[in-house]
């Protein structure tokens, strides 16, 4: 009896190594000289090159960009009872650290024009809560936010701009890297990022006295002492000497992979964008996006369910956007400033496979399933 073949799987995205290897000796040079953990010179390495790269002064090498939100949040000073504004469209890791300092989440709604927070809602809310301690910014799926408009609010406001870069990395606004504009960005280097460490994340400041103070929090806040002396409540949240090693691999291929990503988006906004109902991810003039996650959204008689249902049956992975944290069980008590376009977003919003492996012929193969839909 002939065995049914079964297609292979296409996924949103997944780790991509260099084709030269570049992970590989960075790693082998770790293990050679032992400095497997903790830190060395991969770690040293890593931090100059990703701050050289965007721009920064300094930078931190942490376990996660979770890591790095929870140490910026603490160095902008952080603590309990203080409100911390929010992006409500996001992804939780943004908005968990807000809690692990018992702090207050107020969630602010997106606009259409970026898909990320919204410069009008981000007023309403100053209007509300004054005292405000610190503002996060995200720069969802690879979309800078207007970062003039909201560097202007928050500045009049005097208050911290943290940047959650993890989706950005090689975006950038009016020419300069999203994650510098604020008084702290984060990177992140998880497996399914543009580029990826296997984990990890990063910290960076134009404040070379912040970033250290972060590097000390982040390594058990141990005193300079012969004994082991704390007199700082410490974090176990530095990168490894092997992470980091791939980490500064996988930055030489950067360029590439932005390049691979910006191919795919231009490839399905041209084979589905004149389909009915179909919008893609906003573009605008000042914004060059590195197109993480190539996302549409769905006004017609085809729904965003449909085109997920249609492509799992051909292997093929697919995945709603972020469901807003108001909206989560966990979130969904703490207070949200807007019109409800996040929710809209959820809604009508589906993410389609950006691997940066993804052949030509993968992505016939997608946008065939897909286009089957209004056929029917």
């Amino acid at each position: 009896m002939e065995s049914i073949k079964v297609k292979e799987r296409i996924l949103l995205a997944s780790p991509h190594m260099s084709d030269q290897g570049y992970e590989m000796e960075y790693v082998k040079e770790a293990f050679d000289t032992n400095w497997i953990a903790p830190l060395g010179e991969n770690v040293n390495g890593f931090e100059r090159e990703l701050a050289e790269k965007v721009g920064s002064k300094a930078a931190a090498a942490l376990s996660s960009g979770t890591a790095a939100i929870h140490l910026a949040l603490i160095a902008a000073g952080v603590g309990e009872g203080d409100i911390v504004f929010c992006p409500t469209l996001t992804f939780s890791a943004t908005a968990n650290p807000i809690i692990y300092q018992n702090a207050i989440p107020v969630f602010i709604d997106s606009d259409y024009e970026t898909w990320n927070i919204s410069p009008k809602a981000l007023k309403e809310a100053f209007e509300k809560y004054p005292e405000v301690k610190a503002v996060i910014v995200v720069h969802l799926y690879g979309l800078s936010a207007d970062m003039d408009k909201i560097m202007d609010i928050c500045k009049k406001h005097n208050v911290a701009v943290i940047e959650d870069a993890a989706e950005s990395l090689g975006t950038y606004y009016k020419g300069k890297h999203t994650g510098t504009f604020g008084d702290y960005g984060i990177f992140s280097f998880n497996g399914n990022k543009i580029i990826t460490a296997s984990g990890g994340g990063m910290l960076v400041s134009n404040d070379e006295e912040r970033i250290g103070k972060a590097r000390f929090w982040a390594t058990q806040s141990r005193d300079q002492a012969k004994h082991y002396q704390h007199s700082e409540l410490g974090f176990n949240y530095r990168m490894s000497n092997v992470v980091a090693g791939i980490g500064r691999g996988q930055l030489k291929v950067l360029d590439q992979r932005v390049e691979k990503k910006r191919y795919i988006y231009e490839f399905y906004k041209r084979e589905l964008g004149g389909l009915e109902g179909v919008e893609f991810m906003p573009s605008n003039e000042w914004d060059e996006p590195n197109c993480w996650l190539s996302s549409m959204v769905l006004t017609g008689k085809v729904r965003p369910i449909d085109v997920m249902e249609a492509l799992e049956k051909e292997n093929i992975e697919s995945r709603p956007v972020w469901k807003p944290m108001h909206m989560q069980p966990f979130f969904e008590k703490y207070d949200f400033v807007g019109d409800g376009v996040s929710g809209k977003l959820f809604e009508d919003g589906v993410c389609l496979p950006s691997d940066t492996k993804m052949s030509v012929e993968d992505l016939v193969r997608v946008v065939k399933v897909i286009k089957g839909l209004w056929i029917e």
